[in-house]
């Protein structure tokens, strides 16, 4: 049998791009032997892959600059790529796209305790930025599970949160300032180390795009006090309805813990496996942390009991150690390595109101049984934003079908509950098609309008967010533009 001839025309124009590109990024700056591509073709959605055409990993943001620029100028797509922890694919290549990776660009460009302020290279990691501070008594805040391996480019592109989000919020409530390059080279800096910038809050636009506007080379963050007490406890459930509803009472008080996390039993029992962490023997678990100063402590704990008390919860276990704080936080934190041990699964992140915890629950419980796919819930109990886990086999291709069509009606399920459907995933490629759930026409064609202000030419993240079709028509407008 014969194999297929690549195009002359193809070949050439790659050696072609390859060569510009290595002009501005000498030596190992630029990967393009197919085997050395493997290593790009996924992010952490797995099930969907892709060679690039090529791979770029300039050092700074001159760098950045000059090759967009140099790609605007062939018409190249590019995909911006922090750490590709992206668990929407949000970082999937096409086969015509050059990824542009920061993964190099990792310094502390400035420190400023006194304004509580720090400057970094977008490509250093979430937990790092705090370790750049931690010896003076300072910590980052927004803390995704992911946050020993995620780049701060990708933390802004989806605006990450974490644990603790309920109480110090997600990436856009302490982020300052950016560093961005538009797909033609511009350079352009947006905030900086100060509250609020005048004119139009460019800065909300940007976190939270996905990579559609610009690449972020650049960060200004909020960095913070660390507190000076913090303390777990664990509440067992006999039901994930019940746990629900003990999540919607304790934010209905006005009691305000630094977290607020919830598992059920799959989960649990992956994690115990993990981790060890003594979870107790339960249907649904929560994880609620407070701190503060030792009195301040024991009373959010005693209100919190109380109000659990309602619900008669199996068990009511304080964290009397650090030692029994860090084992309660790594099953949590390893929840999704853990899963990953027994099936492959697709990670949802839809939010709620949290009043509407146990309908839901309820409802992916019905939801999990119609497909015959098992779902374990683990997620920010808090501020609702949901991470439900649907498990499947990888190698057929029925399963992930079904796989996707639950995930699809979770998520239309979360609109329908009053929310929405990405809490800090992004919407990439698994819910472009699913954006005609939440927006009307007239709100997609708002959003692809300012698209065509940082990017005319539709060149950045190819084939994500939009509806495939929508931004396909969009694309072809531009080229004949």
């Amino acid at each position: 049998m014969k194999m297929p001839v690549p195009d002359r025309g193809v070949i050439d124009r790659k050696a072609a791009i390859v060569a510009g590109l290595r002009r501005i990024v000498p030596g190992a700056g630029v990967i393009d032997a197919p085997e050395e591509l493997r290593a790009y073709e996924c992010d952490a959605l797995a099930a969907y892959r892709c060679p690039p055409l090529a791979v770029v990993l300039p050092s700074t943001t001159e760098e950045v600059s000059a090759v967009l620029r140099f790609l605007h100028g062939q018409g190249v797509p590019v995909v911006p790529r922090g750490s590709g922890t992206s668990l929407a694919g949000g970082a999937l290549p096409t086969a015509d796209s050059v990824i542009l990776g920061v993964s190099r660009m990792t310094r502390v460009l400035e420190v400023d305790l006194a304004d509580r302020i720090i400057r970094v290279e977008s490509g250093r990691t979430n937990l790092s930025v705090s370790g750049a501070v931690e010896a003076d008594g300072f910590f980052y805040a927004p803390d995704p599970s992911s946050q020993l391996a995620c780049a701060i480019a990708g933390n802004v592109a989806m605006n990450s949160g974490g644990a603790h989000c309920l109480k110090y919020g997600v990436t856009t409530n302490n982020l300052l300032g950016v560093t961005m390059v538009l797909m033609d080279g511009t350079v352009v800096t947006l905030g900086g180390g100060h509250m609020d910038a005048g004119g139009l809050d460019l800065l909300g636009v940007v976190c939270g795009s996905e990579g559609q506007l610009g690449v972020v080379t650049e960060a200004t963050l909020r960095i913070l006090p660390k507190p000076e007490g913090a303390r777990p406890v664990l509440i067992a459930f006999g039901s994930n309805e019940v746990a629900g509803a003990c999540v919607s009472d304790i934010i209905r008080a006005g009691v305000l813990p630094v977290a607020i996390e919830f598992m059920d039993r799959p989960c649990i029992e992956a994690c115990e496996a993990f981790a060890k962490a003594g979870y107790p023997d339960c249907e649904a678990l929560l994880i609620v942390e407070v701190e503060g100063s030792e009195a301040e402590i024991d009373h959010q704990i005693g209100l919190i009991r109380q109000i659990a008390g309602r619900h008669a919860p199996l068990e009511f276990r304080e964290s009397r150690s650090a030692d029994e704080a860090a084992r309660i936080w790594l099953g949590r934190k390893s929840a999704f390595g853990a899963m990953g041990r027994i099936a492959d699964y697709i990670c949802l992140d839809g939010t709620i109101p949290v009043s509407e915890l146990p309908r839901v629950l309820a409802g992916i419980a019905d939801l999990s049984a119609k497909y015959g796919l098992k779902v374990a819930n683990v997620f920010h109990a808090g501020d609702g934003n949901m991470h439900p886990l649907i498990l499947f086999d990888a190698n057929d291709p029925a399963d992930l079908d079904r796989a996707e069509r639950l995930g699809a009606d979770i998520l239309t399920l979360c609109v329908q509950a009053g929310g929405c459907l990405t809490g800090e995933h992004g919407v990439g490629v698994e819910k472009r098609d699913l954006m005609g759930v939440q927006f009307a026409p007239a709100d997609m064609e708002a959003q692809m309008a300012v698209k065509d202000v940082f990017d005319p030419s539709w060149l950045l993240n190819p084939a994500k967010v939009f509806p495939l079709d929508v931004s396909a028509a969009r694309r072809r407008g531009a080229d004949a533009a």
